[in-house]
């Protein structure tokens, strides 16, 4: 009966040692700046980790107000690649923790 408790104090460690550890990796990761890019960098869409914007840059040649559509798809594009960039990284990054649960 005592082995039994002494396994379960043990899992309950190393599960507390664990969500400790992704804490701070998740913390590591919100600090980061991903910076996510338009065709030619005409736009650049910095987040932090936590897909937070941050700043966002606009090359003056992608103002044209006769065409102020290509101007948002280009603001589109920069927004998706940087939240791409972080989802890839949050993947590699914390999927070690998550792999095997069907998360």
């Amino acid at each position: 009966m005592m082995n039994g408790m002494g396994n379960m104090q043990q899992m309950m460690k190393q599960a507390q040692k664990m969500q400790k550890q992704m804490g701070e990796e998740q913390e590591q990761l919100n600090a980061q700046e991903f910076i996510g890019n338009a065709p030619d960098d005409m736009v650049t869409a910095t987040f932090t980790g936590d897909k937070k914007l941050k700043d966002i840059s606009i090359n003056p040649e992608a103002v044209d107000a006769d065409d102020v559509e290509m101007l948002e798809d280009l603001v589109v594009a920069a927004v998706n690649n940087g939240i791409a960039k972080i989802d890839d990284a949050t993947q590699k990054t914390m999927g070690k923790y998550t792999k095997g649960l069907g998360m």
